[in-house]
């Protein structure tokens, strides 16, 4: 049962595959914040235009 522990412990196969899914999800993560904050000042920007261009 030592034995397999030790084993198990010092495998690294598929250490990979779970670092990269992690990166994935924090860059996803981040992209989703990003495009939030960043579709609200192009809508804003959009809106100020639209009022240069036709003034209500």
């Amino acid at each position: 049962m030592k034995r397999f522990f030790v084993t198990f412990v010092k495998d690294e196969s598929g250490q990979d595959l779970v670092e990269y899914a992690l990166l994935l999800s924090i860059l996803a993560v981040a992209a989703v914040a990003t495009l939030g904050t960043l579709a609200t000042t192009i809508s804003g920007r959009f809106t100020a235009v639209n009022n240069l261009i036709a003034p209500s």
